[in-house]
């Protein structure tokens, strides 16, 4: 009976990372291969985490093109976009999915004239307040595609040339993993796991990547 009680005290004094396991998921594109720029969020089923602190971030206009091409940044944070062109930029910022018949809940408007020689760059920035895609165009130039996902959990990355990502420190039990890509139509349906010590998972996505310009 002392020996039941010694480890049911150790198991309140041990730090909330022993009971914590690794997350490593595999995002597949709809021809089978690695998707590169997925947004992988996993969400726990316990008790909600701390959302992590916001960050300030920058996006450059520079070549007809938003640089980085996709920015993962926590809820509250300042995105500052500079135009690296001679010519002026709009920058229009919406959320949700037309497609699917979402609502844009929140969005912003920004134009910036070109940058002149000698001078600081032209600069304008937001606070995106609210969880999710947000998907960056041009008014004045078209192919112009960008996107922010604004994120309140901290267990969420970015795969890589390979489609990986890995997220340490996840609690364990079930969870739910979520996908998002810039170029996907609809939701990817999200994906019911059980997080053990290291847990793989493979997400086939319906999704197929544009050619950047």
């Amino acid at each position: 009976m002392k020996a039941l009680h010694r480890l049911w005290w150790l198991a309140l004094c041990l730090p909330a990372s022993v009971w914590a396991g690794t997350v490593q998921v595999t995002v597949l594109a709809r021809d089978g291969q690695p998707l590169t720029d997925a947004v992988v969020t996993v969400e726990p089923s316990g008790p909600r985490a701390a959302s992590p602190a916001p960050t300030p971030v920058t996006i450059r206009q520079e070549g007809l093109a938003f640089v980085p091409a996709l920015t993962v940044v926590p809820a509250g944070s300042r995105v500052t976009f500079t135009n690296l062109d001679r010519f002026e930029h709009h920058v229009r910022g919406t959320t949700g999915n037309p497609l699917q018949g979402s609502e844009r809940s929140e969005g912003f408007e920004l134009r910036m004239g070109g940058r002149v020689e000698g001078q600081a760059p032209p600069a304008a920035s937001v606070v995106v307040n609210e969880a999710g895609p947000v998907r960056l165009g041009c008014h004045l130039h078209g192919s112009m595609r960008g996107a922010i996902y604004v994120t309140d959990s901290p267990w969420v990355a970015r795969t890589d040339a390979q489609g990986r990502i890995t997220l340490e420190n996840v609690p364990d039990g079930a969870a739910t993993v979520r996908v998002w890509h810039p170029d996907q139509l609809i939701d990817t349906a999200a994906r019911q796991i059980t997080v053990v010590s290291v847990t793989p998972v493979q997400f086939d996505t319906p999704i197929q990547p544009r050619r950047r310009r």
